[in-house]
């Protein structure tokens, strides 16, 4: 029997102000984009479709966004990881994924064997977290049954996290794979 479609999308739409510039425009020290990587995972994951949230230095992100990705806009991302999750949730929606496994942009050493690992026997009930040791991060898989509640709940710059402690996420440790490290400096 086949898996069921998993839907990917990762979150770039961010200023990068800790960083000193958009995340989605960094690269690794031999050049490649961390864009790149972080879509890359999810394909090579079997993620498909493929989402990015992006809004920051607009005119130079929207070319590193690999060809089989769809860029989601985000106009006004002041209000922080929520709208970029909102909208990439509402994106995933068009699709017939029965979940969508989310990462952030400023994971570049994310392996695809993480995600993988997550979308183990997804369905559209499905909510799963990776964690490292006892901290939570990402990947994170959100089935379809939980968009629309996830969608009308996140605020601010706290994404999906009091929704998945709130409903009991499954978390799998991930930490044999993986630092589960994202950067906040460069």
């Amino acid at each position: 029997m086949p898996q069921p479609a998993v839907a990917g999308l990762v979150l770039a739409a961010g200023a990068g102000r800790r960083f000193g510039s958009p995340k989605a425009l960094a690269r690794t020290p031999d050049g490649r984009s961390w864009l790149a990587l972080a879509v890359g995972a999810l394909r090579d994951a079997g993620c498909s479709p493929l989402y990015v949230a992006v809004s920051a230095s607009l005119d130079e992100v929207l070319p590193l966004v690999p060809a089989d990705a769809e860029p989601v806009l985000i106009p006004d991302p002041s209000e922080g990881m929520s709208v970029s999750l909102r909208a990439g949730l509402i994106a995933a929606t068009t699709s017939d994924a029965v979940a969508l496994a989310i990462v952030t942009v400023d994971t570049p050493e994310l392996p695809a064997s993480a995600v993988r690992r997550l979308m183990g026997a997804v369905d559209a009930a499905s909510l799963v977290q990776a964690v490292y040791g006892d901290r939570p991060g990402h990947p994170v898989v959100i089935g379809r049954d939980h968009w629309s509640a996830l969608a009308a709940s996140i605020v601010g710059d706290r994404g999906a996290r009091d929704y998945l402690r709130a409903h009991g996420a499954e978390r799998i440790d991930c930490a044999d794979l993986w630092s589960g490290e994202d950067r906040d400096t460069r």
